[in-house]
């Protein structure tokens, strides 16, 4: 009795099993990986340059060791999220004609993104501490979503551009390069030259 009882459970659960496996199979979209992203939160930038802001507690200061770099030019290097804001930095020494460079320069260097941009929106901001900003975005698979400079006209020039350093879809990238964006717009709210 107790085994035709095993028996007939045993059936019954291959029975349904079997017909479970009958039902048409679809495939479940492909998923984003979960991207835990650090609170906002701000430090001073303590190091000697000709200009200060505020920078992410969630990255460190790095020199920018490429081959053409100058002094002063430094990377906010964000580890865990593999991404960096590069910072350059330009004396004008009073040239109207550097000046103009510099600036051509800085458009040059954002219209490199165009082939894969889908989208380029420039803007003329102010930062909170009077400082006035040109920042453009690019939308598209890019590796840098957001790029700016500032002057003062006659002395200092600064160009800054955010790098993911990844090559996954943009998709999925999305957090970060709008954690990212908040981030830049801080240091823009922030930044002064130093006299």
């Amino acid at each position: 009795m107790l085994r035709t009882i095993y028996y007939s459970l045993i059936t019954l659960l291959m029975t349904s099993f079997l017909l479970a496996c009958n039902e048409d199979y679809t495939p479940k979209p492909k998923g984003f990986q979960r991207i835990d992203l650090p609170p906002h939160s701000y430090q001073q930038l303590t190091e000697d340059h000709p200009y200060t802001f505020e920078y992410s507690k969630a990255a460190v200061i790095k020199p920018d060791t490429f081959l053409n770099a100058e002094p002063h030019w430094i990377f906010i290097h964000y580890p865990a999220l593999k991404a960096n804001i590069q910072l350059t930095y330009k004396p004008i020494l009073g040239s109207k004609d550097r000046l103009r460079g510099f600036i051509a320069d800085a458009y040059k260097l954002a219209s490199k993104h165009q082939e894969k941009a889908y989208a380029v929106k420039d803007a003329m901001a102010l930062g909170k501490t009077g400082q006035k900003f040109v920042i453009l975005e690019i939308a598209g698979d890019v590796p840098s979503h957001m790029q700016f400079y500032t002057t003062d006209s006659t002395k200092n020039f600064l160009r800054g551009a955010m790098y993911l350093q990844t090559a996954t879809e943009n998709d999925s990238l999305t957090p970060i390069v709008e954690y990212l964006k908040k981030d830049v717009m801080h240091l823009v709210n922030t930044m002064k030259w130093k006299k």
